[in-house]
């Protein structure tokens, strides 16, 4: 959990223990918060009815990328950027 713990640092974001919290403005400009749970791995489900875990350390980088998308989709496009 030290790379979270890092992200916690560089991006400024909150923690309450069991949660990493993801501040950020939504389209209506207004202020709203994303909370992930401080798991290892994060399940998404798809809906073709399969599964995959993802590094918390990922999910939230998703997260902060593209907040207002769902959590599938910005990990897709994290995941294209990379390479």
């Amino acid at each position: 959990m030290r790379d979270v713990d890092a992200l916690i640092e560089q991006y400024g974001l909150e923690d309450d223990g069991e949660h990493v919290i993801v501040p950020f403005l939504g389209k209506n400009g207004k202020r709203k918060k994303r909370y992930i749970l401080k798991r290892s791995f994060v399940r998404v489900m798809y809906q073709e009815g399969f599964f995959v875990d993802y590094p918390l350390a990922d999910v939230i980088r998703a997260t902060i990328a593209y907040p207002e998308m769902p959590l599938s989709e910005s990990l897709y496009l994290l995941a294209r950027e990379s390479g």
